[in-house]
């Protein structure tokens, strides 16, 4: 009996805990909202831009190379598997097809989003928890300054602005990997593999694939900037949060693209 008291006790501690941290976390991004979309229209303080652009060049720029390098081989490897069963029944053509629309409706978005969860989100909670740890927060709040405008809105707003572009960058990356495989070892045409690919593709796939990516960035901003703010204990603490919020924002972002694409595909087909 006391061992089955033991665990219910550590299972709802550990509940609590969680919804805790999960309200904590929707309060900060009300509060990331309001600063960016309300406080420049009531004028109680502009988005910091100069900041927003340098974050930009931070987080979307320098991530450039590795997103298109990743998405460019998950584009070939996806080619060759394809095309390993469809040669068996003549349709190697149809490569074109699973490439392109598995790259803009998923993995284009979904790549994109867990590298700069690993890049940028890390880098957003190792600044933000050195900061609270060299008590540069406190110092930030002494002089009326509110840190949710001063140092998680314009990483918000960047990661806003640069996902989507990136995510475009990923899905025709991951599809020029599909063609290099298309032309150097299935002799397919350069016309044919683009006519196929424009056939198969229409619209939706790339705006609902566009569209996931904006919940992708207000993850990786709000966790990154939360697991920031609850550190404790110097570098150590540093470590942990910067840690922890690469796992949960990977694992939020699956959650999420898993919702998004029910709602999206049992709505708009």
């Amino acid at each position: 009996m006391k061992l089955v008291n033991n665990i219910l006790g550590s299972t709802g501690r550990l509940f609590f805990s969680y919804m805790t941290h999960i309200s904590r976390m929707i309060y900060l991004t009300k509060d990331a909202l309001y600063w960016t979309l309300i406080a420049p229209l009531k004028g109680k303080g502009s988005v910091r831009w100069k900041s927003t652009i340098h974050q930009m060049v931070l987080m979307g720029f320098n991530s450039i190379p590795i997103v298109a390098t990743i998405c460019f081989f998950v584009g070939l490897i996806m080619a060759m598997q394809a095309a390993y069963q469809l040669e068996r029944f003549g349709a190697s053509i149809y490569v074109a097809d699973l490439v392109g629309v598995s790259m803009t409706r998923e993995l284009g978005p979904l790549l994109t989003a867990i590298i700069v969860a690993g890049r940028s989100g890390s880098a957003i909670a190792a600044e933000i928890g050195t900061m609270k740890v060299n008590e540069e927060i406190d110092a930030l709040k002494t002089m009326g300054l509110n840190p949710t405008r001063f140092l998680v809105v314009p990483r918000f707003l960047a990661l806003l602005i640069v996902l989507p572009c990136l995510s475009v960058i990923a899905d025709l990356v991951g599809i020029l990997g599909g063609f290099f495989l298309a032309i150097f070892n299935l002799d397919i045409s350069f016309i044919r593999y683009l006519n196929q690919t424009a056939d198969a593709l229409v619209m939706k796939d790339l705006v609902t694939g566009l569209i996931k990516t904006f919940f992708f960035a207000t993850i990786i901003a709000q966790v990154g900037s939360y697991q920031g703010f609850i550190v404790e204990g110097g570098a150590e603490g540093v470590g942990k949060s910067t840690t922890a919020s690469v796992v949960t924002s990977i694992f939020l972002i699956i959650i999420a693209d898993l919702i998004c694409t029910i709602v999206f595909y049992s709505t708009l087909g």
